[in-house]
């Protein structure tokens, strides 16, 4: 006895291929958009929190440092004067900034109007990690921050002020 092969005749109607199409393409893109969607919350929550710690020194807002500094801040201006006999390095902690904020600008005494400088440059921003760059009105401040339970917060801050014509 011989077994002869019949070809499988049968074929999935094609509003019912069309859906199994549609559902992949949903599958797959979805992932994507997701990565997507969270990159762009990223994105506005670490300029949120340069924003906070900006905006906490011009409005002499302490709260704001609260909201967007992490308590183990490790802070340094680094200051070579024309003349000065060697560098000079400024640390500061968190509860120093917070301090600092409360009274830099109080009674508006550095003069901060909203065309006051604050520029907000993100030079890298990962899942759990962003370096960002600040110009504000005392200088430049590079900044690392770390994705602490889900909230953004500066750790690190490098900053010196604006450099000197040549």
């Amino acid at each position: 006895m011989t077994l002869q092969y019949a070809p499988h005749t049968h074929r999935p109607a094609p509003a019912s291929r069309l859906l199994h199409i549609a559902l992949l393409i949903i599958l797959v893109s979805a992932p994507a958009q997701t990565l997507a969607q969270d990159q762009e919350a990223d994105e506005a929550a670490v300029r949120a929190a340069a924003f906070d710690y900006v905006e906490a020194l011009y409005q002499a807002d302490p709260d704001r440092i609260a909201r967007s500094v992490h308590t183990d801040l490790a802070k340094t201006g680094v200051m070579n004067r024309p003349g000065a006999p060697s560098t000079r390095f400024m640390p500061m902690s968190y509860d120093q900034l917070h301090q600092l904020a409360a009274g830099w600008n109080s009674d508006n005494r550095q003069g901060i109007t909203p065309e006051t400088l604050r520029k907000v440059e993100i030079l890298d921003l990962l899942d759990n990690t962003a370096s960002v760059k600040l110009t504000a009105q005392w200088g430049i401040d590079y900044m690392h921050m770390a994705k602490v339970d889900g909230t953004w917060k500066i750790m690190n801050v490098l900053w010196q002020p604006h450099p000197q014509a040549r």
